[in-house]
Protein backbone atom coordinates (compact mmCIF):
# COMPACT_ATOMS: atom_id res chain seq x y z
CA UNK A 1 0.00 0.00 0.00
CA UNK A 2 1.46 3.25 -0.65
CA UNK A 3 1.80 6.01 1.70
CA UNK A 4 2.27 9.52 0.35
CA UNK A 5 0.13 12.62 0.13
CA UNK A 6 -3.37 11.86 0.76
CA UNK A 7 -3.09 8.79 1.92
CA UNK A 8 -1.10 9.66 5.12
CA UNK A 9 -4.03 10.75 6.70
CA UNK A 10 -6.36 8.12 5.86
CA UNK A 11 -3.74 5.45 7.21
CA UNK A 12 -3.26 7.64 10.31
CA UNK A 13 -7.02 7.09 11.57
CA UNK A 14 -6.58 3.04 10.42
CA UNK A 15 -3.46 3.03 12.51
CA UNK A 16 -5.02 4.72 15.32
CA UNK A 17 -8.25 1.99 15.32
CA UNK A 18 -5.52 -0.50 15.53
CA UNK A 19 -3.72 0.91 18.26
CA UNK A 20 -6.64 1.43 20.47
CA UNK A 21 -7.85 -2.25 19.54
CA UNK A 22 -4.18 -3.14 20.85
CA UNK A 23 -3.82 -5.14 17.31
CA UNK A 24 -0.95 -3.77 16.00
CA UNK A 25 2.76 -4.42 17.53
CA UNK A 26 5.97 -2.14 17.02
CA UNK A 27 8.15 -3.58 14.23
CA UNK A 28 11.90 -2.86 13.74
CA UNK A 29 12.65 -0.58 10.88
CA UNK A 30 14.33 -1.87 8.13
CA UNK A 31 12.25 -4.62 7.27
CA UNK A 32 8.67 -4.80 6.17
CA UNK A 33 5.95 -5.47 7.90
CA UNK A 34 2.59 -7.38 6.78
CA UNK A 35 0.11 -7.19 6.86
CA UNK A 36 -16.78 24.90 37.85
CA UNK A 37 -17.76 28.69 37.94
CA UNK A 38 -18.35 30.51 34.75
CA UNK A 39 -15.99 32.46 33.09
CA UNK A 40 -15.99 35.00 30.12
CA UNK A 41 -15.62 33.26 27.05
CA UNK A 42 -12.53 33.16 25.02
CA UNK A 43 -12.21 35.44 21.85
CA UNK A 44 -12.32 33.44 19.35
CA UNK A 45 -9.47 32.88 16.51
CA UNK A 46 -9.51 31.80 12.99
CA UNK A 47 -6.06 30.71 10.49
CA UNK A 48 -6.32 31.05 6.76
CA UNK A 49 -3.60 29.18 5.23
CA UNK A 50 -2.07 30.05 1.83
CA UNK A 51 1.09 32.33 1.36
CA UNK A 52 0.64 33.22 4.74
CA UNK A 53 -0.64 29.70 5.95
CA UNK A 54 0.00 30.06 9.36
CA UNK A 55 -0.89 33.42 10.09
CA UNK A 56 -3.92 34.32 12.65
CA UNK A 57 -6.92 36.23 12.38
CA UNK A 58 -9.16 37.01 15.36
CA UNK A 59 -12.62 37.60 14.64
CA UNK A 60 -15.00 39.10 16.53
CA UNK A 61 -16.84 36.91 19.48
CA UNK A 62 -19.33 38.25 22.27
CA UNK A 63 -17.27 39.17 25.59
CA UNK A 64 -13.92 38.20 24.08
CA UNK A 65 -11.12 38.24 26.64
CA UNK A 66 -8.06 37.95 25.12
CA UNK A 67 -6.48 40.76 22.41
CA UNK A 68 -8.43 42.11 20.14
CA UNK A 69 -11.66 41.19 21.85
CA UNK A 70 -14.54 41.92 21.16
CA UNK A 71 -16.49 45.21 22.58
CA UNK A 72 -19.38 44.37 24.94
CA UNK A 73 -23.02 45.83 23.13
CA UNK A 74 -26.07 47.06 25.08
CA UNK A 75 -27.92 44.09 26.74
CA UNK A 76 -30.54 44.83 24.31
CA UNK A 77 -28.77 44.29 21.68
CA UNK A 78 -27.00 41.16 22.93
CA UNK A 79 -30.61 40.06 23.88
CA UNK A 80 -31.57 40.65 20.14
CA UNK A 81 -28.93 39.22 18.51
CA UNK A 82 -29.50 36.11 20.51
CA UNK A 83 -33.22 35.54 19.64
CA UNK A 84 -31.77 36.49 15.75
CA UNK A 85 -29.86 33.15 15.97
CA UNK A 86 -32.11 31.11 17.89
CA UNK A 87 -34.95 31.96 15.10
CA UNK A 88 -32.11 31.25 12.53
CA UNK A 89 -30.68 27.96 13.88
CA UNK A 90 -33.62 26.87 16.28
CA UNK A 91 -34.23 27.38 20.27
CA UNK A 92 -31.64 24.91 21.25
CA UNK A 93 -28.32 26.83 19.94
CA UNK A 94 -26.50 28.30 22.47
CA UNK A 95 -26.46 31.67 20.55
CA UNK A 96 -23.51 33.65 23.16
CA UNK A 97 -21.04 30.88 21.30
CA UNK A 98 -22.38 30.70 17.91
CA UNK A 99 -20.23 32.32 15.29
CA UNK A 100 -19.95 32.89 11.68
CA UNK A 101 -15.97 31.95 10.79
CA UNK A 102 -13.69 31.31 8.23
CA UNK A 103 -12.28 28.10 8.52
CA UNK A 104 -9.65 26.65 6.53
CA UNK A 105 -10.95 23.57 5.41
CA UNK A 106 -13.99 25.20 3.98
CA UNK A 107 -14.52 27.74 1.52
CA UNK A 108 -16.44 30.95 2.62
CA UNK A 109 -18.16 31.58 5.65
CA UNK A 110 -19.73 29.14 8.03
CA UNK A 111 -21.48 28.89 11.06
CA UNK A 112 -20.24 27.01 14.47
CA UNK A 113 -23.52 26.14 15.90
CA UNK A 114 -23.95 24.41 19.11
CA UNK A 115 -26.76 23.00 20.39
CA UNK A 116 -27.77 22.44 24.30
CA UNK A 117 -29.13 19.28 24.99
CA UNK A 118 -33.10 18.60 24.79
CA UNK A 119 -35.95 16.12 23.69
CA UNK A 120 -33.95 16.21 20.55
CA UNK A 121 -30.37 14.69 21.92
CA UNK A 122 -27.07 15.49 23.23
CA UNK A 123 -25.00 18.38 23.71
CA UNK A 124 -23.65 18.45 19.90
CA UNK A 125 -22.37 20.61 17.53
CA UNK A 126 -22.45 21.38 13.40
CA UNK A 127 -20.91 23.44 10.64
CA UNK A 128 -23.32 25.08 8.57
CA UNK A 129 -23.18 27.20 5.27
CA UNK A 130 -26.20 28.66 3.62
CA UNK A 131 -28.17 26.27 5.78
CA UNK A 132 -26.46 22.69 5.02
CA UNK A 133 -25.11 21.35 7.38
CA UNK A 134 -21.66 20.81 6.16
CA UNK A 135 -20.44 18.04 9.47
CA UNK A 136 -21.78 17.30 12.67
CA UNK A 137 -19.24 16.83 15.19
CA UNK A 138 -20.28 14.88 18.76
CA UNK A 139 -19.49 16.26 21.97
CA UNK A 140 -16.69 15.03 23.82
CA UNK A 141 -17.29 13.97 27.45
CA UNK A 142 -14.41 12.29 29.59
CA UNK A 143 -14.74 9.03 31.08
CA UNK A 144 -14.77 10.25 34.63
CA UNK A 145 -17.57 12.52 33.60
CA UNK A 146 -19.95 9.80 32.11
CA UNK A 147 -23.91 10.43 33.75
CA UNK A 148 -22.82 14.21 34.30
CA UNK A 149 -25.51 16.46 33.11
CA UNK A 150 -24.06 19.44 31.00
CA UNK A 151 -23.81 22.49 32.50
CA UNK A 152 -22.51 24.81 29.92
CA UNK A 153 -19.93 25.64 26.54
CA UNK A 154 -17.58 28.22 28.37
CA UNK A 155 -15.29 28.85 25.61
CA UNK A 156 -15.03 28.23 21.92
CA UNK A 157 -11.85 28.95 19.98
CA UNK A 158 -10.60 28.43 16.27
CA UNK A 159 -6.66 28.65 15.84
CA UNK A 160 -3.96 26.01 14.50
CA UNK A 161 -2.98 24.11 17.55
CA UNK A 162 -0.71 21.44 15.88
CA UNK A 163 0.67 24.10 13.18
CA UNK A 164 -0.57 21.92 10.09
CA UNK A 165 -1.84 24.76 8.44
CA UNK A 166 -4.96 23.63 9.36
CA UNK A 167 -7.86 25.55 11.79
CA UNK A 168 -8.56 24.02 14.62
CA UNK A 169 -11.16 24.17 17.53
CA UNK A 170 -10.50 24.44 21.15
CA UNK A 171 -13.28 24.21 23.24
CA UNK A 172 -13.76 24.51 27.34
CA UNK A 173 -17.10 22.40 28.81
CA UNK A 174 -18.85 22.21 31.86
CA UNK A 175 -20.40 18.90 32.89
CA UNK A 176 -21.86 18.60 36.47
CA UNK A 177 -19.33 20.58 37.74
CA UNK A 178 -16.29 20.03 36.35
CA UNK A 179 -14.47 21.82 33.64
CA UNK A 180 -12.38 20.28 30.75
CA UNK A 181 -10.73 21.00 27.65
CA UNK A 182 -11.83 19.44 24.19
CA UNK A 183 -9.50 19.89 21.16
CA UNK A 184 -10.18 18.70 17.73
CA UNK A 185 -7.59 18.95 15.01
CA UNK A 186 -8.93 19.99 11.51
CA UNK A 187 -7.77 18.50 8.54
CA UNK A 188 -8.09 19.77 4.46
CA UNK A 189 -10.35 18.52 1.63
CA UNK A 190 -9.12 15.73 -0.34
CA UNK A 191 -10.34 15.87 -3.83
CA UNK A 192 -14.19 15.42 -3.56
CA UNK A 193 -14.34 14.65 0.09
CA UNK A 194 -15.40 17.38 3.16
CA UNK A 195 -12.78 18.95 5.43
CA UNK A 196 -13.22 17.42 8.85
CA UNK A 197 -12.62 17.64 12.37
CA UNK A 198 -11.02 14.67 14.47
CA UNK A 199 -11.06 14.69 18.63
CA UNK A 200 -7.84 14.62 20.20
CA UNK A 201 -8.84 12.94 23.21
CA UNK A 202 -5.26 12.02 24.57
CA UNK A 203 -4.76 16.03 23.92
CA UNK A 204 -7.71 16.88 25.51
CA UNK A 205 -7.40 14.83 28.51
CA UNK A 206 -3.71 16.17 29.10
CA UNK A 207 -4.79 20.38 28.95
CA UNK A 208 -7.38 19.13 31.51
CA UNK A 209 -5.14 17.59 33.78
CA UNK A 210 -1.84 19.99 33.48
CA UNK A 211 -3.43 23.23 33.09
CA UNK A 212 -4.30 25.26 35.81
CA UNK A 213 -6.21 28.36 34.53
CA UNK A 214 -8.54 26.26 32.29
CA UNK A 215 -9.24 28.67 29.66
CA UNK A 216 -8.59 29.04 25.58
CA UNK A 217 -5.84 31.79 27.08
CA UNK A 218 -4.52 29.76 29.87
CA UNK A 219 -3.88 26.31 27.58
CA UNK A 220 -1.49 29.05 25.06
CA UNK A 221 0.52 30.00 28.21
CA UNK A 222 0.85 26.43 28.83
CA UNK A 223 1.69 25.16 25.53
CA UNK A 224 4.19 28.36 24.00
CA UNK A 225 4.12 30.82 26.83
CA UNK A 226 1.18 32.55 25.32
CA UNK A 227 3.03 33.01 21.94
CA UNK A 228 1.38 32.83 18.29
CA UNK A 229 2.98 31.34 15.61
CA UNK A 230 5.47 33.74 13.92
CA UNK A 231 6.61 35.12 17.27
CA UNK A 232 8.74 32.49 18.40
CA UNK A 233 12.43 33.86 19.15
CA UNK A 234 14.30 30.87 17.81
CA UNK A 235 13.94 26.98 17.40
CA UNK A 236 14.81 26.22 21.03
CA UNK A 237 11.56 28.04 21.81
CA UNK A 238 9.83 26.46 19.15
CA UNK A 239 10.58 22.96 19.28
CA UNK A 240 9.71 23.27 23.39
CA UNK A 241 6.28 24.14 22.30
CA UNK A 242 5.80 21.30 19.81
CA UNK A 243 7.61 18.71 22.30
CA UNK A 244 5.07 20.30 25.35
CA UNK A 245 2.50 19.39 22.70
CA UNK A 246 3.38 15.74 21.57
CA UNK A 247 4.14 15.27 24.95
CA UNK A 248 0.35 15.56 25.92
CA UNK A 249 -0.97 14.12 22.62
CA UNK A 250 1.02 10.43 23.61
CA UNK A 251 0.73 10.44 26.98
CA UNK A 252 4.40 10.87 27.61
CA UNK A 253 5.08 7.91 25.15
CA UNK A 254 6.98 9.90 22.24
CA UNK A 255 10.20 10.06 21.54
CA UNK A 256 12.27 13.14 19.88
CA UNK A 257 15.31 13.43 17.49
CA UNK A 258 17.06 16.68 16.35
CA UNK A 259 18.20 16.43 12.78
CA UNK A 260 19.22 18.67 9.47
CA UNK A 261 17.16 17.84 7.18
CA UNK A 262 17.68 21.19 4.65
CA UNK A 263 20.97 22.76 3.85
CA UNK A 264 20.48 25.40 6.68
CA UNK A 265 21.84 25.67 10.27
CA UNK A 266 18.83 24.81 11.69
CA UNK A 267 17.68 21.82 12.71
CA UNK A 268 14.21 19.68 12.21
CA UNK A 269 12.52 18.54 15.18
CA UNK A 270 11.38 14.62 14.97
CA UNK A 271 8.71 13.55 17.20
CA UNK A 272 6.36 10.44 17.00
CA UNK A 273 6.29 6.50 18.45
CA UNK A 274 8.94 4.57 17.05
CA UNK A 275 7.40 1.74 15.03
CA UNK A 276 4.00 3.50 14.69
CA UNK A 277 4.17 7.10 13.48
CA UNK A 278 6.78 9.97 13.48
CA UNK A 279 6.29 13.84 12.78
CA UNK A 280 8.53 16.25 11.62
CA UNK A 281 8.65 20.04 12.32
CA UNK A 282 10.71 22.94 10.83
CA UNK A 283 11.33 26.76 11.86
CA UNK A 284 11.88 29.70 9.79
CA UNK A 285 11.75 33.02 10.94
CA UNK A 286 9.41 32.90 13.85
CA UNK A 287 7.27 30.20 12.05
CA UNK A 288 6.56 26.28 13.12
CA UNK A 289 5.71 24.29 10.48
CA UNK A 290 4.43 20.77 10.58
CA UNK A 291 5.86 18.85 7.52
CA UNK A 292 4.93 15.41 8.78
CA UNK A 293 1.78 15.25 10.48
CA UNK A 294 1.94 11.61 12.46
CA UNK A 295 2.91 9.84 9.22
CA UNK A 296 2.02 6.27 10.23
CA UNK A 297 4.57 2.98 9.47
CA UNK A 298 5.33 -0.39 10.93
CA UNK A 299 2.42 -1.80 9.10
CA UNK A 300 0.89 -2.58 5.86
CA UNK A 301 4.51 -2.81 4.34
CA UNK A 302 5.82 0.66 5.56
CA UNK A 303 8.94 0.51 6.68
CA UNK A 304 9.31 4.26 7.80
CA UNK A 305 11.06 7.18 6.31
CA UNK A 306 13.96 8.31 5.49
CA UNK A 307 16.30 11.47 5.06
CA UNK A 308 19.83 12.35 3.44
CA UNK A 309 21.42 14.76 6.15
CA UNK A 310 21.42 18.24 4.67
CA UNK A 311 20.04 17.00 0.84
CA UNK A 312 16.33 17.86 1.38
CA UNK A 313 15.58 14.26 0.20
CA UNK A 314 13.04 11.75 1.94
CA UNK A 315 12.77 8.17 0.86
CA UNK A 316 9.92 5.69 1.99
CA UNK A 317 10.15 2.24 1.16
CA UNK A 318 6.29 0.32 0.84
CA UNK A 319 5.78 -3.45 0.28
CA UNK A 320 2.58 -4.44 -1.19
CA UNK A 321 1.96 -8.36 -1.52
CA UNK A 322 4.52 -9.72 0.56
CA UNK A 323 7.44 -7.44 -1.37
CA UNK A 324 6.28 -8.79 -4.79
CA UNK A 325 5.66 -5.07 -5.59
CA UNK A 326 8.02 -2.51 -3.99
CA UNK A 327 7.29 1.23 -3.60
CA UNK A 328 10.04 4.19 -3.54
CA UNK A 329 8.78 6.89 -2.79
CA UNK A 330 11.21 10.08 -2.72
CA UNK A 331 10.06 13.30 -1.37
CA UNK A 332 11.45 17.16 -0.60
CA UNK A 333 10.17 19.90 1.20
CA UNK A 334 9.10 22.88 -1.12
CA UNK A 335 9.02 26.63 -0.61
CA UNK A 336 5.48 26.58 1.15
CA UNK A 337 6.94 24.37 3.72
CA UNK A 338 5.28 21.04 2.55
CA UNK A 339 6.64 17.96 1.52
CA UNK A 340 5.46 17.18 -1.97
CA UNK A 341 6.63 14.25 -3.85
CA UNK A 342 9.47 14.42 -6.42
CA UNK A 343 9.00 10.63 -8.01
CA UNK A 344 7.67 6.91 -7.00
CA UNK A 345 9.48 4.12 -8.18
CA UNK A 346 7.15 1.51 -8.68
CA UNK A 347 9.13 -1.96 -8.85
CA UNK A 348 7.59 -5.00 -9.76
CA UNK A 349 9.98 -8.16 -8.43
CA UNK A 350 7.84 -10.76 -10.44
CA UNK A 351 7.10 -11.37 -14.13
CA UNK A 352 3.91 -9.51 -14.64
CA UNK A 353 2.41 -11.38 -17.62
CA UNK A 354 -1.10 -10.15 -17.62
CA UNK A 355 -0.02 -6.35 -16.52
CA UNK A 356 -2.64 -6.60 -13.44
CA UNK A 357 -0.33 -5.30 -10.89
CA UNK A 358 -0.86 -8.57 -8.89
CA UNK A 359 1.08 -11.88 -8.85
CA UNK A 360 -1.40 -14.08 -9.80
CA UNK A 361 -0.91 -17.84 -8.75
CA UNK A 362 0.58 -18.87 -12.48
CA UNK A 363 3.29 -15.50 -11.88
CA UNK A 364 4.81 -16.84 -8.82
CA UNK A 365 7.20 -19.27 -10.15
CA UNK A 366 9.25 -15.77 -11.27
CA UNK A 367 9.28 -14.12 -7.60
CA UNK A 368 12.30 -13.30 -7.21
CA UNK A 369 13.80 -13.81 -9.95
CA UNK A 370 12.21 -11.08 -12.20
CA UNK A 371 12.97 -7.15 -11.86
CA UNK A 372 11.29 -4.40 -14.03
CA UNK A 373 10.84 -0.57 -12.28
CA UNK A 374 8.93 2.30 -13.59
CA UNK A 375 8.39 6.14 -13.04
CA UNK A 376 5.14 7.63 -13.80
CA UNK A 377 4.36 4.54 -16.03
CA UNK A 378 7.38 4.33 -18.17
CA UNK A 379 10.20 1.60 -17.39
CA UNK A 380 12.38 3.12 -15.87
CA UNK A 381 16.46 2.09 -15.98
CA UNK A 382 18.62 1.26 -12.99
CA UNK A 383 20.35 4.23 -13.28
CA UNK A 384 17.66 6.39 -13.59
CA UNK A 385 16.54 4.93 -10.06
CA UNK A 386 19.70 4.90 -8.54
CA UNK A 387 20.20 9.27 -9.62
CA UNK A 388 17.12 9.53 -7.45
CA UNK A 389 19.29 8.65 -4.30
CA UNK A 390 21.10 11.98 -2.77
CA UNK A 391 23.55 9.86 -0.65
CA UNK A 392 23.44 7.93 2.63
CA UNK A 393 19.84 7.92 3.88
CA UNK A 394 19.34 7.57 7.74
CA UNK A 395 16.05 7.16 9.47
CA UNK A 396 13.85 10.08 10.93
CA UNK A 397 13.23 9.04 14.32
CA UNK A 398 13.41 10.06 17.82
CA UNK A 399 15.14 8.24 20.53
CA UNK A 400 15.24 11.48 23.03
CA UNK A 401 13.02 11.75 25.99
CA UNK A 402 11.17 15.16 26.47
CA UNK A 403 13.28 16.01 29.29
CA UNK A 404 16.47 15.30 27.15
CA UNK A 405 14.56 17.49 24.39
CA UNK A 406 14.58 20.01 26.69
CA UNK A 407 17.93 19.83 28.02
CA UNK A 408 19.21 19.55 24.65
CA UNK A 409 17.30 22.56 23.23
CA UNK A 410 19.14 24.55 26.39
CA UNK A 411 22.99 24.05 25.23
Amino acid sequence: MKIIDGHVKKMYFFLLALLAAGLLSACGQGSDVLDVPEEVPDAVETTDIGDDRNEEHTVSGRDGEAESEAENGEEAESSAEADELREKFGVHCIPEQTFEVELSEYNGTVWFVPYAPSEEGDFHMQLLQEDKVLTEIEAYVPQMLAGEAFGSLDAVSFYDVNYDGNTDIVLIETYGNTRFAAVYYGFAPEKDDQGFFYLQEQLSEGLTEQVEDLSVSGIREYLSGGKKNGEFSGYQEAYETVGKMCDLESKGEAEYGLLYFDEDDVPELAAGITGYQVSLYSFRDGYIYNLMDHWPYGAMGNAGYEYCPRQNSLRNYNTDYAGAVCYTAYMTMNSSFSMETVAVVETYNFDDVNGNGIPDEDEMESLGKYGVSYIDGREATDEECAALNKGEYEWIEGTLSLKELLAELKR
